[in-house]
């Protein structure tokens, strides 16, 4: 049972305050059948969290990545206090949300097509990656709680709250953008931690909202720019980071056609090659006024590769700080890191850097 709504002091119990409401969305008209109605469309469904005690001026908002929502943050799958207990415990007011068309934001079958991640998906990626190859740093995972497979009681906590998401990747990353930038219209200035998916989404409403956007935290965004390495071949990012369009000064052109690229060689036989821009690189003209922290589980598939993306956004402006978790001694994650068996001692290394930004 989650501890999130309660928290111990030295006077007893005090409840934490929850409410939530819906931000974002939009009425359209849809037909279906042989006539056409209004609906609707693009809202998310927001939990907003408030320790008794409120010590922190700005906010988190959580977005979770792909097939997952705002309830991955609230507890781990073997029952641990999730991190929104842990931010809670620190004086944050926390936002958990579910992406448009997914969860508890409802999803209108007249709007791009859905699919769910398979049980294999979920092992080979999140859960058990030790058991293969698919990539060099894959057999250092070692703290997901359990076997990662399907029948082992975490795994199947895990999978069970897995749910649809939107197929159309252009469709989905418009929406989001939109909705949560309606939604730090109506709370103000906030940090944003994405997973993920959500990566993009994060760059695109920081690009957006350059001024209500305290900070970033971004937890393995979708890279290296401009491509993506296995298991994701075949789908680019045409503005580097992003699928649609971001703010580059001098301007990027139409499609972005105005960046001009080069490839720089991989540093070693664990990581990839990595695409740049040459010099003199366009700055990401309004991600260039928000602090950004990244950061990479030593085990994961993005190990090869969010240091391009670091790289990448340094060389546009953006004043980023990297946490490669391997490196800084915190060893054996792997993608769903917040999940895992030391899930706190990484939230503590998040705290770290909100503490000064």
């Amino acid at each position: 049972m989650s501890r999130l709504y309660s928290r111990s002091t030295s006077h007893g119990v005090v409840p934490s305050t929850r409410e939530f409401f819906y931000a974002g969305g939009e009425y359209v008209n849809i037909r279906v059948g042989n006539s056409t109605a209004q609906y609707m469309i693009n809202q998310i469904y927001v939990e907003k969290l408030i320790p008794p005690h409120p010590s922190q001026p700005h906010p988190i908002i959580f977005i979770a990545g792909a097939g997952q929502t705002g309830t991955n943050f609230l507890e781990t799958p073997d029952g641990r206090p999730g991190w929104a207990s842990y931010f809670l415990d620190q004086g944050y007011t926390i936002y958990l949300t579910d992406q448009p068309s997914r969860g508890r934001s409802p999803w209108h079958p007249g709007i791009g097509s859905m699919y769910i991640p398979c049980t294999a998906t979920i092992e080979n990626l999140f859960t058990a990656t030790s058991s293969h190859d698919l990539w060099p740093q894959s057999k250092l995972h070692t703290q997901w709680p359990g076997t990662g497979k399907v029948g082992d009681p975490g795994f199947d906590a895990l999978y069970a709250s897995q749910v649809q998401l939107q197929a159309d990747r252009l469709i989905s990353e418009e929406t989001n953008a939109k909705s949560y930038t309606a939604l730090l219209d109506k709370i103000g200035k906030s940090y944003l931690l994405t997973h993920s998916q959500a990566g993009g989404y994060g760059w695109r409403v920081g690009d957006a909202r350059p001024d209500l956007v305290k900070g970033i935290i971004a937890l393995e965004p979708p890279g290296p720019p401009f491509e993506n390495e296995p298991p994701f071949e075949g789908r680019e990012r045409t503005w580097g980071i992003t699928d649609l369009e971001v703010q580059y000064d001098p301007p990027a052109g139409p499609n972005a056609t105005d960046l001009q690229l080069t490839t720089r060689q991989t540093k070693d036989d664990q990581h990839t090659e990595c695409i740049l821009q040459t010099y003199p690189a366009k700055r990401l003209k309004n991600l260039a006024k928000i602090p950004v922290l990244i950061i990479t589980a030593e085990a994961s598939f993005h190990a090869p590769y969010d240091y391009c993306t670091v790289d990448y956004m340094r060389q546009a402006g953006v004043s980023v700080e990297y946490a490669d978790l391997g490196q800084e001694g915190i060893n054996g994650n792997g993608h769903m890191m917040f999940m895992e068996k030391n899930s706190i001692e990484i939230a503590e290394r998040l705290l770290r850097w909100l503490r000064v930004n």
